[in-house]
Protein backbone atom coordinates (compact mmCIF):
# COMPACT_ATOMS: atom_id res chain seq x y z
CA UNK A 1 0.00 0.00 0.00
CA UNK A 2 1.46 3.54 -0.99
CA UNK A 3 0.61 5.93 1.74
CA UNK A 4 2.01 9.22 2.59
CA UNK A 5 3.99 9.98 5.87
CA UNK A 6 4.59 13.46 6.87
CA UNK A 7 5.03 14.39 3.17
CA UNK A 8 7.20 11.55 2.00
CA UNK A 9 5.37 8.62 -0.02
CA UNK A 10 6.04 4.88 1.68
CA UNK A 11 5.14 1.27 0.00
CA UNK A 12 4.30 -0.19 3.47
CA UNK A 13 2.14 -3.55 4.51
CA UNK A 14 0.67 -1.58 7.68
CA UNK A 15 -2.69 -2.62 8.04
CA UNK A 16 -3.42 -0.19 10.99
CA UNK A 17 -2.16 3.51 12.26
CA UNK A 18 -0.14 1.41 15.41
CA UNK A 19 1.45 -1.03 12.73
CA UNK A 20 1.82 1.83 11.03
CA UNK A 21 4.04 3.52 13.74
CA UNK A 22 5.25 0.36 14.97
CA UNK A 23 7.21 0.00 11.89
CA UNK A 24 8.22 3.48 11.08
CA UNK A 25 9.84 3.82 14.90
CA UNK A 26 7.38 5.77 16.02
CA UNK A 27 7.13 4.95 20.18
CA UNK A 28 5.05 6.36 22.66
CA UNK A 29 1.60 7.32 23.53
CA UNK A 30 2.73 11.01 23.33
CA UNK A 31 2.62 11.25 19.56
CA UNK A 32 -0.17 13.13 17.55
CA UNK A 33 -1.67 11.34 14.62
CA UNK A 34 -3.74 12.83 11.52
CA UNK A 35 -5.23 10.78 9.12
CA UNK A 36 -6.10 12.62 6.20
CA UNK A 37 -6.39 15.76 8.53
CA UNK A 38 -8.89 14.03 10.86
CA UNK A 39 -6.88 13.52 14.48
CA UNK A 40 -6.52 10.01 15.38
CA UNK A 41 -6.76 9.54 19.18
CA UNK A 42 -3.70 6.99 20.76
CA UNK A 43 -6.67 4.54 22.10
CA UNK A 44 -8.01 4.35 18.67
CA UNK A 45 -4.99 3.35 16.55
CA UNK A 46 -4.99 -0.06 17.13
CA UNK A 47 -8.31 -0.63 15.12
CA UNK A 48 -8.09 2.23 12.25
CA UNK A 49 -7.44 0.91 9.38
CA UNK A 50 -5.37 2.33 6.71
CA UNK A 51 -6.41 2.77 2.94
CA UNK A 52 -4.31 3.27 0.12
CA UNK A 53 -3.28 7.10 -0.67
CA UNK A 54 -4.03 7.96 2.89
CA UNK A 55 -2.26 10.69 4.14
CA UNK A 56 -0.88 10.65 7.58
CA UNK A 57 0.80 13.39 9.82
CA UNK A 58 3.13 12.25 12.61
CA UNK A 59 3.95 15.16 15.60
CA UNK A 60 5.88 14.68 18.82
CA UNK A 61 6.74 17.31 21.19
CA UNK A 62 10.20 19.32 20.65
CA UNK A 63 12.43 20.71 23.31
CA UNK A 64 13.37 24.06 23.38
CA UNK A 65 12.42 27.66 23.29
Amino acid sequence: MRIHVNGEVHDLSAATLSELLFALDYEGDWLATAVNGDLVHAEDRPQFRLKDSDRIEILSPMQGG
